[in-house]
Formats: C-alpha cells, structure tokens, sequence
C-alpha cells in the first residue's frame, strides 16, 4: 500500500466496520461493509442490503462506490472491505466490474479484512484481469458485418 493509504487504513477500517454494523441481511447473516477512500481524499461508507428476491441484494462495495458518486466523487483509489465472517469474503464479479468502471487508469488497492483479522492487499487489476472499460466498447467498422 502507498503511503497515503497507510495513513488512512485505521479510518477506512473503522467507517467499513460502522457501515457492516448497519447491514440489512436477513436471509443469510452475513454483514458487510465497505469504505471507499477517493482521489480526493475522502471516504465513503457502505453496507450490504439483501432482499428476498436475492438479484435485488446489493453489496456493500456497490454501495459505497454509489454513494461516493452521488456525492460528487468519480475515482477512488482503496476500497476495504470487511465482514463478520472467519474467511475472507471477496467481491462479487458484478461489484468487480463497478469498481472498475470508477477505478480510470488507476489500479486501485483492495483491502479485505474477515472477522479474523488476516488481512489480504490486492489490487483491482489482479482480481478482474480483463476488465469491461469504456476503450473497449468502441465499434471497429472495419470488422462489423451487416
């Protein structure tokens, strides 16, 4: 982790561990919470919010990264994710995909810290190799066919 991270880990750990507090799961228990630190130096908070109707749950990561946005914020640049399970909880493919979509050209920290407090460092790239970005949804038409 780059300085600045390390500077805001113990303030990035306790927002995830207040939000994981807040976390409405019903149907499997399980609490998460998410904390988001920005370019900007900010941090934004999230949780996990299930439903019965499991396609409606949304995950804490996703939370915290829409609020960020609806508060102004586009790029971050560390997102700790903490629960209160033993082993490390990893972020869903979908959530993967958001980050990506608010991580630019940065190659964001991921921070997972479980209940037990093994706390695993990996960077975005390394958990979604090849990423769905912007750049590559441009329409060649020298390939398209008719």
């Amino acid at each position: 982790m780059n300085k600045e991270i390390q500077e805001k880990y113990d303030e990035l750990l306790q927002v995830a561990r207040d939000y994981m507090q807040r976390a409405y799961s019903p149907y499997s228990e399980v609490k998460v919470g998410a904390a988001v630190l920005t370019a900007s130096g900010k941090i934004f908070g999230g949780c996990n919010i299930e439903n019965a109707s499991y396609g409606l749950t949304n995950c804490a990561e996703r939370v915290a990264l829409q609020t960020m946005v609806a508060s102004g914020e586009k790029r971050f640049i560390a997102l700790l994710l903490t629960a209160n399970t033993q082993k490390t909880l990893y972020p869903c493919g979908a959530c993967r995909q958001v980050m990506t979509e608010f991580a630019a050209r940065m190659d964001p920290y991921i921070i997972l810290v479980p209940k037990s407090g093994k706390i695993e460092i990996h960077r975005l790239s390394s958990l979604i190799p090849h990423q769905v970005q912007i750049n590559n949804l441009h329409v060649d038409n020298e390939t398209q066919h008719s």
